[in-house]
């Protein structure tokens, strides 16, 4: 099959009647894959910590066009869990299903802290929280995937920093913290590590669902190098050439939003992956909504299991 050039709206499934939560939406590649979510029809949750920049990007969205799709807000905050936790209460007051779950937002720099739980903040956003919204929202996700002719998926967006770590072990909370430092390259690897946990989460729990045979396709998306906020504040952490990248260098190798949005909601709605659902669940896809592997310790079964155990003994003993 020859390599996909771009993605459109016209290479996704119609979502009418269908309801999806898209994290972190209100700006770049969230901001994006709703918009295309909407488009075909979905009802999409923006799910956002600030209620203000929220509904402005809401009103954008309007303005640019949603079809007859539409976009509604939820709060939600990833740096603690039991709001995450909070957030999935919420939604499932409001809705009786839940077709598609993008944990599309992240922290991709510093300061890296051990917050009052005694996790790291990075990990907990990029994944613990995740995880916990994720847990919460299944069992909703479970009853619509019985319906006939269902296509639930959920889709964690990565990176290609996750093939940059090779830890040993998940299975201690000194493994889950694992801050590898200061500089730009160590920094770059704890941000990798909470990648990582995002691909070995999404393996983990396809396993889990597939020997219940509940059909729900997990998947996890590279959305490649997009010029976005986040990308934005890891450049700036680079010592005396930030300036320079920004200006010069980034323009050449990070594209815009909706390139990246590409592949994430390709991986949320694609025609294809409904289509061929063996070859798509547990897969990793990278720009542009093609398959490839995943780092060997991302395909670590081991290291799936400890992370899925550990992080679950995490949020347990939150009381969540």
């Amino acid at each position: 099959m020859p390599a996909r050039k771009s993605v459109s709206e016209e290479d996704l499934v119609d979502l009418h009647g269908k309801v999806a939560i898209v994290t972190g939406g209100n700006t770049g590649i969230g901001y994006a894959t709703i918009q295309m979510l909407a488009r075909k029809g979905a009802k999409v949750y923006m799910a956002a910590r600030d209620e203000g920049r929220a509904l402005e990007a809401i009103k954008q969205l309007q303005a640019e066009n949603l079809n007859d799709g539409s976009v509604h807000w939820l709060k939600l905050d990833l740096s603690d869990p039991r709001v995450a936790q909070a957030t999935a209460k919420e939604f499932l007051k409001k809705e009786t299903r839940l077709d598609i779950l993008v944990n599309n937002a992240a922290r991709s720099a510093g300061p890296n802290e051990i917050d009052k739980d005694g996790l790291l903040n990075m990990m907990v956003t990029n994944h613990i929280s995740h995880f916990a919204l994720t847990d919460a929202l299944l069992p909703l996700m479970k009853e619509t995937a019985k319906e006939g002719g269902s296509d639930v998926r959920i889709v964690n967006v990565s990176s290609g920093a996750h093939a940059l770590v090779g830890p040993t072990t998940f299975a201690t909370l000194e493994s889950l913290n694992k801050d590898y430092g200061t500089s730009f390259t160590q920094s770059l690897s704890t941000y990798g590590n909470s990648k990582l946990a995002n691909v070995l989460h999404i393996n983990a729990l396809q396993k889990r669902l597939t020997a219940e045979s509940i059909a729900i396709t997990c998947l996890a998306a590279h959305p490649g190098p997009i010029k976005t906020v986040g990308s934005n504040d890891f450049l700036t952490g680079i010592p005396f050439l930030s300036g320079f990248i920004k200006k010069y260098v980034a323009p050449l190798f990070f594209g815009p939003w909706r390139k990246g949005a590409m592949t994430v909601a390709f991986a949320a709605a694609g025609k294809e992956v409904v289509q061929e659902q063996e070859r798509y669940r547990g897969a990793y896809l990278v720009p542009i909504a093609t398959i490839t592997q995943a780092s060997s310790f991302a395909r670590d079964e081991r290291l799936q299991r400890e992370l899925y155990d550990t992080t679950e003994k995490v949020i347990r003993e939150m009381g969540l």
